[in-house]
């Protein structure tokens, strides 16, 4: 499966290449283990979210590439909860960051 979302999915691929160099800066930033977990773990929820994105969207083509406005409704949803665990991370990187 993670190979699969890393030769098709860019999202994916880019989100790794950041983990990459975030994953690291949570050792410098976070103070305490509970910081560092959050840190890391907020970036973890990130691909985990992106992945079962990735999956419906591979499911809704499969089933037909044709327009259809409950395809593009789940397809934006799947968007959706992205954004919302990207804002999440950055949300809990911010607020260690300030604190």
């Amino acid at each position: 499966g993670i190979g699969a979302a890393w030769r098709y999915e860019v999202p994916f691929r880019l989100e790794v290449i950041a983990l990459l160099f975030l994953i690291p800066a949570a050792f410098l930033v976070g103070k305490t283990g509970i910081e560092r977990a959050l840190l890391i773990g907020s970036l973890l929820l990130v691909l985990i979210v992106e992945l079962g994105n990735s999956a419906l969207e591979a499911a809704l083509d499969r089933i037909s590439l044709d327009p259809h406005p409950l395809t593009g409704r789940a397809k934006d949803i799947g968007s959706a909860a992205v954004f919302f665990a990207l804002v999440n991370a950055a949300a809990i990187w911010l607020l260690i960051l300030l604190a």
